[in-house]
């Protein structure tokens, strides 16, 4: 018979990390905002959840790669905004937490969540976070929760 396995909603009983990026904070705190507003909605405990806090988005990775080591946490959750300025430094930026925050999660074999904005306008950075466009925050934190349920379901049925 063939079972199919995907991850929940609850985020009852799980603990979560949320690293967040400074700059740009006006766009981050509203990510976090929602995030934080989803893992509560979904049943997470107000004691469950620890928020670091760092300079920006190039140094999500190496945040994430830090508190994953410490296996604290069902997931980790990062969030940040990279608007694109007058200098390629934008795509270097982009490019690098992408690829740091995907290593992270595969190497630690914990659930990373990438939510960083990557827009070419501050308005459009506003519309995901909490304007018309939803919030990526939010977003990101569900996909926590359903991740870390995921790995929990797996460990089940791989024993």
């Amino acid at each position: 018979m063939i079972q199919f396995v995907e991850g929940g909603i609850s985020a009852q009983g799980k603990k979560f990390g949320i690293i967040v990026s400074v700059f740009n904070k006006t766009v981050t705190q509203k990510l976090l905002n929602g995030a934080l507003d989803c893992l509560r909605k979904h049943g997470a405990s107000e004691d469950d959840i620890v928020v670091y806090w760092c300079p920006g988005a190039f140094e999500l990775p190496q945040v994430a790669s830090y508190v994953t080591s410490q296996r604290a946490f069902d997931a980790v959750i990062c969030l940040g905004a990279v608007i694109r300025g007058e200098t390629p430094h934008f795509d270097y930026i982009c490019q690098e937490c992408a690829r740091g925050v995907g290593a992270v999660s595969r190497e630690r074999g914990i659930p990373v969540m990438f939510g960083v904005l990557t827009t070419e306008t501050f308005e459009q950075a506003a519309e995901r976070a909490g304007g018309t466009m939803g919030n990526k925050g939010w977003d990101s934190a569900l996909g926590a929760i359903s991740m870390a349920d995921m790995y929990a379901t797996i460990a089940v049925h791989t024993r």
